[in-house]
């Protein structure tokens, strides 16, 4: 077990997401049981003229001056560029680190990992429907996490995650591990992702999405048998990852512990989950046993559940064989009912609503549960949140393609 004294902390939170652009924001909407889920028209080029999706609303424009390069102009980039330099700013001055402030040696140690899948895919569709040729003629132009370092004045390691749904999940872990190494001193970690026509058009094609179209805000819903897809989202989500020592020293305040990484693989089909648990499985296990937990220790899962038929039936199970008895006490939610699933943005904002569950002792609910299935049966939490102790939580993803993916975060000493 790690000591505290060497823990890896959470001591800054940027977000940009359809339930909000702040943590207390996001909280509230997560509390309340608000969807963030709408139609919305995704452009000439879509399947159809309008989809039901969870949309970023607003970009808060607020520029962090000690963070941020002035010469970056937030009306001349792409939204994808926007959702991950804006939290991730927002993350660096919540932390308390001005990058403005900072000796070049102290820039060199700060890290930057980004979740992000189809980067130039969805830079080539939108210069298209710009009227560009990019998709013809590419431009070689770095790559968004590292222009986005350069934007932030950050010059230690910098690096692009790639794994499906998982993406910034595995964006988080791998922070954790270039700390307890000394590789970085600190490190910016979480991910983003964009509405796109092109996505919608493909995910819609492979029958993954939702075809509800009575009512938007109750077309996501996980473990309801009557789900029939998940809702595409889009946003950004970024933490700054410390160790205790370094943030006590800085006096940070200190969201959570990231306690517990696990992953692992399974890569039976490219889009469909693996029908034997067993490696999802062993993602929660592992996490479980590098935080030095056991099942019972932990008061709330947030589960990946994304309301496909197949992948809620499949992550049920796994849970079911991971936590044993205590699967059936501990209580679990999908946050996707509300934001939809934010692709490789969502383990970083389903790590978020586990530390809402932390700091304020509450467990967010899974909305449009009306009949739970029988083939999920777990300890739900349909409707609305409910309040009781949080101090440990485990956050599942488990993306396209096998990543799976589990994070144990906890409460501060």
């Amino acid at each position: 077990m790690v000591s505290e004294s060497s823990q890896i902390v959470i001591t800054g939170i940027g977000a940009t997401t359809p339930l909000g652009n702040s943590f207390n924001a996001i909280g509230d909407a997560l509390q309340a049981g608000r969807s963030g889920v709408d139609w919305c028209d995704i452009g000439t080029f879509s399947r159809q003229q309008e989809h039901v999706v969870a949309q970023v609303q607003s970009v808060n424009l607020a520029m962090e001056k000690a963070v941020i390069s002035p010469s970056w102009c937030i009306d001349k980039s792409s939204r994808l560029e926007q959702f991950a330099v804006v939290p991730a700013a927002h993350a660096l001055a919540d932390a308390g680190i001005q990058t403005s402030s900072c000796t070049f040696e102290q820039k060199n140690r700060i890290g930057f990992i980004a979740g992000i899948g189809a980067e130039q895919l969805k830079d080539w569709e939108r210069d298209f429907l710009d009227g560009g040729h990019d998709v013809f003629h590419a431009k070689r132009q770095p790559s968004l996490v590292h222009r986005a370092a350069q934007i932030l004045d950050l010059h230690g390691p910098a690096a692009t995650v790639a794994a499906a749904c998982a993406s910034s999940g595995y964006a988080i872990a791998l922070g954790k591990t270039w700390l307890e190494t000394g590789l970085v001193d600190a490190c910016v970690v979480g991910g983003c992702d964009v509405l796109s026509p092109t996505a919608l058009a493909a995910f819609h094609n492979l029958r993954a999405l939702s075809r509800r179209d009575d009512d938007p805000k109750k077309a996501s819903r996980p473990f309801d048998q009557n789900r029939d897809g998940f809702v595409m989202g889009e946003g950004g989500v970024f933490f700054v990852l410390e160790r205790s020592e370094s943030a006590l020293s800085r006096q940070s305040k200190i969201y959570g512990v990231l306690a517990g990484i696990g992953m692992s693989s399974d890569a039976t089909h490219m889009v469909t989950p693996c029908s034997d648990p067993v490696q999802a499985s062993r993602a929660i296990t592992e996490a479980l046993a590098d935080a030095g937990l056991s099942p019972a220790d932990v008061d709330y899962i947030n589960a990946h559940a994304a309301s496909t038929p197949v992948g809620d039936a499949a992550e049920a199970g796994a849970i079911r064989d991971a936590f044993g008895s205590a699967a059936m006490e501990i209580p679990t939610s999908s946050t996707k009912s509300m934001s939809g699933h934010l692709i490789s943005a969502a383990a970083a904002f389903e790590a978020l609503a586990c530390l809402v569950a932390i700091q304020r002792n509450i467990v967010p609910p899974t909305i449009n549960l009306d009949n739970p299935d029988e083939d999920c049966l777990l300890r739900h939490v349909p409707h609305q949140s409910i309040s009781l102790p949080v101090r440990v939580t485990a956050s599942n993803s488990f993306g396209f393609g096998g990543s799976n993916l589990c994070l144990i975060l906890k409460e501060a000493a």
